[in-house]
């Protein structure tokens, strides 16, 4: 077994030390899901206004080329996303989101941003406003239904 896979996992109870695993949204967090070119864009711009370090972020390349950025639970809810942007988080149906280990086969899910130890997750304020910028979108105000 891979030492640095096991010890990330001490940090992260949801992340498999190998292969991959669904992961119930908002039980350890929610899931903003975006299309892989929206979400390169996204990601890379997280990155460097982040210096390098925007939490994690999961590409899946079958079935859509979809990217998942994952935000505190909870945290997804309460705002309005442009369209074609999936919220995924709990005061909805049941989802899951595929979480692939750190190293090894995962295919086809990878990291494109790694979680890190210390257990931060993207923030979804910075998230939000990113890519409502980004897609030019203005946010309508939130109204509960």
């Amino acid at each position: 077994m891979n030492t640095e896979s096991n010890h990330a996992c001490i940090f992260h109870p949801w992340l498999p030390v190998s292969g991959h695993r669904l992961r119930k949204v908002g039980v350890f967090f929610d899931a903003v899901r975006v299309g892989q070119e929206v979400g390169e864009k996204l990601a890379a711009r997280l990155e460097a206004l982040t210096d390098g370090e925007p939490g994690p972020v999961i590409a899946q390349s079958s079935a859509g080329w979809w990217m998942y950025f994952l935000v505190a639970a909870g945290s997804s809810a309460g705002r309005s996303w442009p369209p074609g942007i999936t919220r995924l988080g709990s005061g909805g149906r049941d989802a899951y989101v595929g979480i692939p280990a750190l190293t090894g086969l995962t295919w086809p899910l990878s990291w494109r941003c790694a979680p890190r130890q210390d257990r931060r997750l993207v923030d979804a304020d910075l998230l939000h406003g990113t890519l409502c910028a980004q897609l030019g979108w203005e946010p309508r105000p939130f109204e509960r239904g």
